[in-house]
């Protein structure tokens, strides 16, 4: 499993940003042209939400939970990386 800064994941020509974080966090704020795709919803139909052509990159609030999921999926043969510090790495 990878993990990328949020830095590197601003480099890149439009990047899917996922926040997996729930409804109500991502009300309250979120990364700039993120969607939010609960955890609990992406894990129980990630097929229905991901493309295996596709990378997509991966928040929650601290990081630790978007990694585990992001290796959950690539497990499952999606392209995935998690962005390191979360949504308060972002926020400092």
């Amino acid at each position: 499993m990878e993990g990328v800064t949020f830095e590197e994941v601003l480099k890149l020509n439009n990047p899917v940003i996922v926040d997996i974080r729930d409804n109500y966090s991502y009300c309250l704020g979120h990364i700039p042209n993120s969607i939010n795709i609960p955890y609990y919803n992406l894990l129980s139909n990630f097929s229905h939400y991901l493309n295996k052509n596709n990378t997509y990159y991966l928040y929650c609030d601290y990081g630790k939970q978007s990694a585990e999921i992001s290796k959950r999926l690539n497990s499952f043969g999606y392209k995935t990386k998690n962005i390191i510090g979360g949504y308060e790495g972002y926020n400092k």
